[in-house]
């Protein structure tokens, strides 16, 4: 769908939008909030949808994924609404089909481990995720001004390592001994698995999208000068691709303390932070660039007076720069909602200062 000149990044549509703005490194009247896995169980209005649908119809039906995307944002006052959907959903497309199992999460079916499995892979067809697009028209069309809708991938590390593994893990050993031991056949695995991404997230973007979030989920089991060599070329093929898009990106990965000068290297307007590493310490790491996190998601489980006082030390922590408070990784199932309301609340009316 073509974008109109009130869509155009820096339009007037995107003056009030807390979110944007600290992503491009202005000023805001207010830290943004929003959290990943927003959309989710934790939220009685999407178990009631999920007591009727599995999560792959849900994720797949844009009427269905649009609703839940949109329950957060009506629930709890968020700058901005995440694309409910999975980052494995652009795998069948390519030839590898997935399972969603009940307690195990993601399946592949077909694991590809040798040069014959990576060949019989193909780069997505966009046209083949076009339901991906609907559901962000639909939302784009409920979302009011100041809320920022976000679209999202996996990064090419983190589905080459669901592709390689077959599911979820624990060492990554199959990913590692591939990478190490055939250079090559890594090469030509993350090679369609770019551009895969590229045409995802351009998608995305052309449906609505304001900005896209890459997530490495996985990358953090590398050492740096494994990332280095293998990881970072390809995630910086995918953010330049954006960049040209002209909406901002954010790269968050889980565990990568001592990575995040070379994802700074590999791209993203925005950088993710788990809650390892104080907010302090990554701005001395990748200085002036606008930081997103970092507060731990269990601190929402933990009483009122623990999740309030965490929340506002992450903002006093991110005072130093452009910040967008999230939590480090996804909110949890047992999440009381109203501990992520009173958050929320308490983001945007600021930390008293020291």
């Amino acid at each position: 769908m073509a974008k109109t000149k009130e869509d155009l990044p820096g339009s007037s549509r995107e003056t009030d939008c807390r979110f944007l703005r600290a992503c491009r490194g202005q000023p805001t009247d207010a830290t943004p909030v929003w959290f990943m896995r927003q959309a989710g169980r934790y939220l009685p209005e999407y178990r009631a949808i999920r007591a009727k649908h599995g999560f792959l119809e849900m994720a797949t039906t844009p009427e269905l994924a649009a609703e839940v995307t949109l329950q957060p944002v009506r629930r709890l006052g968020v700058d901005a609404a995440i694309l409910f959907a999975d980052i494995l959903l652009p795998l069948p497309a390519m030839g590898a089909p997935i399972r969603f199992a009940e307690g195990e999460g993601p399946i592949i079916e077909r694991p590809v481990r040798a040069a014959r499995e990576v060949e019989a892979l193909r780069a997505a067809d966009p046209g083949d995720l076009a339901y991906v697009g609907e559901t962000l028209r639909r939302v784009a069309r409920e979302l009011p001004p100041q809320v920022a809708l976000i679209g999202f991938a996996g990064a090419p590390f983190t589905l080459a390592s669901y592709l390689i593994e077959g599911g979820h893990s624990k060492n990554f050993e199959r990913t590692k001994t591939l990478m190490w031991s055939a250079p090559e056949l890594w090469r030509a695995l993350m090679d369609k698995l770019v551009d895969t991404t590229i045409g995802y997230l351009r998608l995305q973007i052309a449906s609505g999208a304001q900005a896209v979030q890459l997530f490495d989920s996985w990358v953090g089991c590398l050492a740096p000068a494994d990332y280095e060599a293998h990881v970072l070329p390809h995630t910086r093929r995918v953010f330049d691709a954006v960049a040209a898009a002209g909406v901002p990106s954010l790269h968050f990965g889980v565990g990568t303390a001592t990575l995040l000068p070379l994802m700074a290297r590999a791209g993203g307007d925005v950088l993710g932070v788990d809650w390892r590493l104080p907010l302090p310490e990554a701005r001395r790491l990748v200085p002036g660039r606008p930081l997103q996190g970092n507060l731990d998601p269990v601190a929402l489980l933990a009483g009122p007076q623990a999740a309030l006082a965490a929340a506002r030390r992450i903002l006093q922590e991110g005072r130093g720069g452009p910040h967008v408070f999230n939590t480090g990784h996804g909110l949890l199932p047992e999440t009381p909602v109203e501990a992520v309301q009173s958050v929320v609340e308490l983001v945007h009316r600021g930390a008293p200062r020291a």
